[in-house]
């Protein structure tokens, strides 16, 4: 009778779950203007929060003056790096034709190369039109023009966005910030002895891996980005800022963005190094080792424990994500995952969940 019990307390708790979720990504899509600039908060105050909780623990400096030391360096850091990326990307518009007129030479020799290699069986897979050279059919297979117009409105957009919606951004974060220094007295106001230390115990390890895992994310696409930033500028690249940034993005993106910054660096390295192979192979070759090496081997041994999401999981997460809220919706996709599935292990009830979105088996669930 008991297991007949529990059995339809889980069927209805599931049950509920699913309608919740259902609800929730209305309400995320309905109200994504409010929604976005509390999700952004809450992700930079993981990201602050070891720093400030530091400061007032090693130093004795009072709480809010953490907090005010951490967000005016940020202002500062980020004002400045705002600004020398305005001025580059005027730069590039500035230098549009002249990018132009070298990818058109460029292009030029690769019809010519092509057009002597018609029969190939690689062009087997398109639809070649006979009235135009091979570059031009390949070029309108793969539709490039409208794959690259869409990726830069939608990062534009993204930047533009979380721009204007930044001092919304802060202050929802200080806020937070400042009212996780008084979560534990709360719960235990609210729920009483008993049931605010269970409650205080499921919310300070959720925190904490919360915390930790964002934190560290966020560190290692800040050096993936600068590295990124210092091989660009070594071999003389314009823009390497610009470059640096890139990878700084879509670093939280795994694999497919690293992948797609990765190529968007090595083109624009092409056009401006062309016919010279080395320095082209040189930026394209470090780029993947920057992040093959910071990816898989720096940012795994740092983390300490596996809280990485099944491919398959990726990929919907970024589906799903990238319809509710476009490319930003993409970039959040796996911290938000996972943390979603950080919540999940700290809830007995929800840990099938996090077993399921997981990459593998924990040894106490094998």
């Amino acid at each position: 009778m008991d297991d007949n019990k529990s059995t339809l307390t889980k069927a209805i708790f599931f049950l509920l779950l699913f309608l919740s979720i259902v609800v929730s990504v209305v309400i995320m899509i309905t109200m994504s203007g409010v929604i976005k600039p509390v999700v952004l908060s809450v992700l930079l105050s993981f990201v602050f929060f070891p720093i400030i909780k530091k400061l007032n623990e090693k130093f004795r400096l009072p709480w809010w003056c953490g907090i005010a030391i951490i967000y005016i360096s940020f202002f500062a850091i980020f004002f400045g790096i705002a600004n020398i990326l305005f001025a580059s990307f005027k730069s590039i518009v500035l230098s549009a034709q002249e990018y132009e007129d070298k990818f058109i030479s460029i292009y030029n020799s690769l019809s010519e190369t092509l057009s002597n290699n018609k029969y190939s069986k690689f062009f087997y897979f398109f639809n070649i039109d006979e009235n135009q050279t091979i570059a031009q059919n390949i070029y309108e297979n793969l539709n490039i023009t409208s794959i690259l117009k869409k990726i830069a409105l939608e990062f534009t957009g993204t930047i533009y966005g979380f721009t204007k919606n930044l001092f919304l951004v802060i202050l929802f974060s200080v806020f937070l910030i400042a009212e996780m220094h008084s979560t534990p007295r709360k719960l235990s106001a609210a729920l009483g002895k008993k049931y605010g230390d269970r409650a205080l115990n499921i919310v300070r390890n959720t925190t904490e891996q919360i915390t930790h895992y964002i934190s560290i994310k966020f560190v290692m696409s800040v050096a993936t980005g600068i590295l990124v930033g210092l091989t660009c500028l070594s071999f003389g690249m314009d823009f390497a800022i610009v470059w640096g940034f890139l990878a700084f993005i879509m670093n939280f993106i795994p694999t497919f963005g690293s992948i797609l910054a990765w190529a968007i660096t090595t083109t624009f390295a092409l056009i401006q190094f062309y016919p010279s192979p080395f320095p082209i192979i040189a930026i394209s070759l470090l780029v993947i080792l920057i992040n093959l090496i910071i990816g898989n081997i720096i940012e795994p041994k740092i983390e300490g424990r596996d809280l990485g999401l099944s491919p398959f999981v990726i990929l919907v997460s970024l589906s799903v994500w990238g319809w509710i809220w476009g490319f930003l919706g993409m970039l959040l996709a796996v911290p938000l995952m996972v943390t979603i599935k950080i919540v999940c292990e700290n809830i007995s009830y929800l840990k099938p969940i996090a077993a399921f979105l997981g990459s593998h088996l924990d040894k106490n669930n094998r």
